[in-house]
C-alpha cells in the first residue's frame, strides 16, 4: 500500500497504525503519530487502520532540560 510518510511517497506491506510504526522499528519510541491531520492515541495504534494514500506524520518526542 502506498502512504504519505512525512511528506514523501512510500510503499509499505501493513493495515494498521501499529504495524506501520513496528515495521518503522519504532515500538516503544516516544513518537507522536497523526493520520490525515487526526492525532492517533498510542491506545488506538493497534485498531486504526490504514487505507491506500493515507498521510501520515510521525514526530520523535525529544527531552532536554
Amino acid at each position: 500500500m502506498q502512504l504519505y510518510l512525512n511528506g514523501e511517497a512510500q510503499e509499505f506491506n501493513v493495515t494498521t497504525v501499529a504495524e506501520l510504526v513496528a515495521s518503522l522499528q519504532l515500538t516503544g519510541k516516544r513518537i507522536a503519530v497523526e493520520r490525515n491531520e487526526q492525532i492517533v492515541p498510542r491506545s488506538r495504534h493497534a485498531e486504526t487502520a490504514l487505507e491506500e494514500f493515507d498521510r501520515i506524520e510521525i514526530v520523535h518526542a525529544i527531552g532536554g532540560g
